[in-house]
């Protein structure tokens, strides 16, 4: 049986419950449920406010049962200030004690694979058997800023590398490149060096065909992009499962898929929230990147027809409302899908919208209030 063959007992009070990729669904929640966090910056605000909203909800997303708390690598946008997930994950780690945080994810092309293992060997030190090492393929950005990150103009051929990168990242992670490789001297520090010790469980992150497939060749856990690639999500995970070889990391498959959610306190709140999210990606998907709007900015924007039906598209794959609505919209697209585990992302103007948002959907499902 592999490490993560078996759901583990509830956890202490001090670690995770779960075990080191597998969480315990709390009250009634069909799955494990988690966090993507994208440090949003809504109009008005600031990056230090949002930092700050971003520790409250790790630690509520603790206190409530939330098995997981990821951040995701994203440059270049105004409303969203997640540049550099290492940081912000180290200082969660500060603030938090059980629940696990990871990167959903970390753009491995935009980095040199040794800068990563360092940087997550460091979280590993800080957090032990607390982090997760989320790595997507994608710039996280657009082709100019991709540019500027990786200091060269052929973008193409990071991804097309990407599984020689994982492997090479994978290899320092571990330490064990053979004798006679260039690397073999070198080493990932803090890391197995040192001495035994365990490391961050390596996931791949998707939005289409690409990943789904090499997470199953390699026996890897996989998380699907369903807030922003609905259509692509079925397709995806079937061929992951298709794909699947089991590993020493998993003897069969395990897939998390990120959800776009809000939970307020009625229907018409929930919607003046989702909308704020939905114009701002209208704004950055047509060249206008900029602070997430407040409700009343968007409530009062003219949208053209092709923009509403943009806006519709978007908050279709959206699962919003009242708790009781939200708990229902949940379900049914874990029943559909079949996914192990529902990471619900928030991205709306306002850091208490959100923050309400995840204390109402623990409390839709009945989740523990733990110490």
């Amino acid at each position: 049986m592999s490490e993560t063959g078996t759901q583990s007992e509830a956890g202490t009070a001090d670690g995770p419950r779960g075990d080191a990729i597998r969480g315990e669904a709390l009250g009634s929640a069909p799955v494990p449920l988690s966090v993507l966090d994208l440090v949003t910056v809504g109009s008005g605000s600031t990056a230090s406010r949002s930092l700050a909203t971003s520790v409250e909800l790790s630690r509520l997303a603790e206190r409530r049962g939330y098995h997981r708390h990821w951040v995701a690598e994203h440059h270049s946008m105004p409303g969203v200030a997640s540049s550099s997930p290492a940081v912000i994950l180290a200082h969660l780690a500060a603030h938090t004690r059980r629940i696990r945080l990871g990167s959903g994810g970390v753009m491995l092309p935009n980095h040199a694979p040794l800068v990563i293992a360092e940087q997550f060997g460091t979280l590993e030190a800080l957090a032990p058997g607390r982090i997760d090492l989320g790595l997507g393929r994608a710039p996280g950005t657009d082709g100019a800023t991709a540019a500027a990150l990786r200091r060269t103009d052929t973008l193409h051929e990071g991804a097309d590398d990407f599984p020689e990168q994982l492997a090479e990242l994978t290899r320092f992670l571990d330490d064990d490149f053979p004798d006679g490789h260039r690397y073999a001297r070198i080493h990932a520090v803090p890391g197995p060096v040192q001495g035994p010790k365990g490391r961050p469980p390596v996931w791949l992150l998707g939005s289409s065909g690409f990943s789904a497939r090499l997470a199953g060749l390699l026996g890897l856990p996989f998380a699907f992009a369903h807030h922003f690639s609905a259509r692509n999500t079925i397709p995806a995970l079937d061929l992951y499962r298709q794909s699947f070889r089991p590993s020493a990391v998993l003897d069969a498959p395990y897939t998390l898929i990120g959800v776009g959610a809000l939970a307020a306190d009625d229907e018409r709140e929930a919607y003046r929230q989702v909308l704020t999210g939905a114009l701002s990606m209208l704004r950055l998907r047509t060249g206008r990147p900029g602070l997430i709007p407040t409700p009343e900015e968007a409530e009062a924007y003219g949208f053209s027809p092709v923009e509403r039906e943009f806006a519709d598209d978007w908050l279709a794959n959206v699962v919003y409302g009242t708790p009781d609505a939200v708990r229902e919209g949940l379900d049914e697209l874990r029943k559909r899908t079949g996914a192990d585990e529902l990471m619900l992302t928030a991205n709306v103007h306002g850091g208490e919208a959100r923050l309400r948002s995840y204390e109402l959907v623990a409390d839709a499902y009945g989740m523990p209030r733990l110490a």
